[in-house]
């Protein structure tokens, strides 16, 4: 028992020494899109994604060249005007809400084929089905909501290309949803790790293992 007490000890001091040092050198600018912006541009299209808790999903795409602005919300439930404390709960018709992230975006630098590429292959297990990680349940789910039949189309050619690739040892299971009606979330969800990293001084632990990931890609 003592070994176990003394291994455990140093094993957390190694994680926070390791995560305190890796904040040291990175900040939230530094994989920020130079795209971005801070207001929701008027003539540009959106993607909305669905894929898990929104505070991850809303930092893997705000990372990306040609991304203008980003805000997460809730979609594809029938409960009206949904908050954080009950948008899980079904509507009248048993539909849930999911926790989603929009994607305004510049076509000329980047596509909404692109962005579905990303959500597919990188942001996200895809293969996991009502949740994501820890957080369980429908509220959770892997969803693409599209707006036209373009939008759906490039999805399924997104979807079926990462099956042939083999991408996933698992089957995606990622739904197609017609999107109509977007509810944003309350403002403190919005660039949630941003908001923590600035008030803390240092970035929130998922934020640090998703730049670790970030990096192993490049």
């Amino acid at each position: 028992m003592k070994f176990s007490i003394i291994g455990m000890t140093a094993l957390i001091a190694l994680t926070v020494g390791l995560y305190f040092l890796y904040s040291a050198t990175s900040n939230a600018k530094d994989t920020m899109s130079p795209t971005l912006q801070n207001t929701p541009p008027d003539n540009l299209p959106r993607a909305v994604f669905a894929a898990g808790c929104f505070w991850c999903v809303e930092s893997e795409f705000r990372r990306l060249n040609g991304v203008v602005f980003t805000q997460v919300g809730y979609a594809g439930g029938s409960l009206p005007n949904p908050t954080y404390d009950n948008y899980s709960k079904p509507g009248k018709d048993g539909t849930i809400h999911a926790e989603i992230t929009e994607i305004y975006y510049d076509p000329k630098i980047i596509s909404y084929r692109d962005l579905v590429d990303h959500l597919l292959r990188r942001a996200h297990d895809p293969t996991q089905l009502n949740r994501q990680g820890p957080d369980v349940g429908p509220q959770y789910r892997s969803a693409i909501f599209y707006a036209n039949e373009q939008e759906k189309s490039d999805a399924q050619a997104a979807i079926k290309a990462a099956t042939d690739e083999k991408i996933w040892k698992d089957p995606i299971v990622t739904t197609l949803e017609p999107l109509t009606q977007v509810w944003v979330a309350e403002d403190y969800h919005q660039q949630y790790y941003e908001k923590f990293e600035e008030k803390r001084g240092i970035p929130h632990i998922n934020m640090s293992i998703m730049r670790r990931k970030w990096a192993s890609e490049e």
